[in-house]
């Protein structure tokens, strides 16, 4: 595999500490801020909703642009937007950070994919993707642990800090080791939509929406989920989500890997049926340890399977509008984690954080539903 997927791994790292270290200090976010979790789980949804609006958008604005000068753009726009979080002393202006830096994460991720599916050959394309990925999961194994010890030792606002330092250190590599970057030829944003017309391209964007609503359901409120059943805090909590991270990390060379040997649509089908599963066996389980936290690794595991799947069977699908497909699917992914958290929320709210798994297990189930419908068409 070329050299430079590596790099782009780092680049999805920081990404994934600016969307997923904020799950692990919602309750720390909410009670400074003397709001619910629902309200803080707002947080979530504002950046996933940016990140579905401006993917596509800002990557068909900047096709013509140089690649690397564009990354350095956009992690200036994340040194700025994790910045005003933490100064931050509002829902509203946390809102704002979040917008922004969801922008500059829905570049950086579509960048990231299709750099790596280009300069990689077939063969090994769909473990491009996701060994790319693997930095976001990395983020989990480094992040999501990180800043809950952050939050529990100087408050919430302390993993943004630790978010601009790395970002800063990244602009620092980035300048040195990675070449420029000659943008692809560009085609129209129209011209590269009309490959939406295909039925199974639809549907896969779909099941993306779907899964993701699934996963965030509980994974948004993962933290208090395991405060209620297990009575965890602290830095126990910071090593259980180490092993979902490790898990997680695993899980999405696993999703390449089994793409490239056994077939996109196959490991798509199979990782979400057993994915809907365990969702469904969470609660039965859900105040023994030795039972829940294998089952959660295991959730982890598959849930970043999946993803390298679906953008494998996307640019075999459409190879001629990969870019602006991984970067609509990024954004199918995003809709479904402020869906999944706004969903979450109301859950945990009206009922309790008990009900999140099974509520997210119901739309895992439809999207399998959606998943063997799109392998079946031509």
């Amino acid at each position: 595999m070329d050299k430079r997927i590596y790099l782009l791994t780092t680049l999805t790292f920081i990404v994934g500490l600016v969307e997923l270290i904020i799950g692990g200090i919602l309750p720390f976010i909410a009670a400074d801020l003397d709001i619910s979790l629902g309200q803080a789980g707002l947080l979530i949804s504002a950046f996933s909703l940016s990140f579905a609006i401006a993917g596509p958008v800002l990557l068909s604005l900047t096709a013509k642009m140089e690649r690397k000068k564009l990354i350095m753009i956009v992690l200036v726009l994340f040194l700025f937007s994790n910045g005003i979080a933490v100064v931050s002393n509002s829902l509203l202006v946390l809102l704002i950070s979040r917008i922004l830096s969801a922008s500059g994460a829905a570049l950086l991720v579509s960048l990231c994919l299709t750099i790596a599916s280009q300069i990689s050959l077939e063969a090994y394309r769909s473990r491009a993707i996701g060994t790319v990925l693997m930095g976001v999961s990395a983020s989990l194994v480094l992040g999501v642990p990180l800043g809950l010890f952050l939050g529990n030792e100087w408050g919430w606002r302390a993993p943004f800090v630790f978010i601009v330092a790395v970002t800063f250190i990244l602009m620092v590599l980035i300048q040195f080791t990675l070449n420029p970057i000659k943008p692809k030829p560009y085609v129209p944003l129209s011209t590269q939509l009309r490959a939406l017309r295909k039925p199974t391209i639809l549907l896969v964007h779909s099941v993306s929406i779907l899964f993701f609503i699934g996963h965030l359901t509980l994974y948004a409120f993962l933290t208090p989920f395991l405060q209620s059943t297990l009575h965890v805090s602290g830095n126990a909590l910071s090593f259980l989500y180490l092993l979902f991270g490790i898990a997680a990390i695993c899980g999405s060379w696993f999703g390449g890997y089994a793409s490239d040997r056994f077939g996109n649509r196959q490991t798509m089908v199979v990782a979400l049926a057993f994915f809907a599963f365990v969702l469904f066996i969470v609660p039965l389980v859900s105040t023994n340890g030795l039972l829940l936290i294998p089952l959660l690794m295991l959730w982890n595991f598959l849930s970043w399977t999946i993803t390298p799947a679906i953008q494998g069977h996307l640019v075999a699908s459409a190879p001629k509008t990969s870019d602006i497909q991984q970067s609509i699917n990024n954004s199918a992914t995003h809709v479904g984690m402020a869906i999944g958290s706004v969903v979450g929320g109301l859950t945990i709210d009206v009922y309790t954080v008990d009900f999140n798994a099974p509520v997210g297990g119901f739309f895992a189930v439809i999207g399998l539903i959606v998943a063997i419908i799109a392998v079946k068409i031509k």
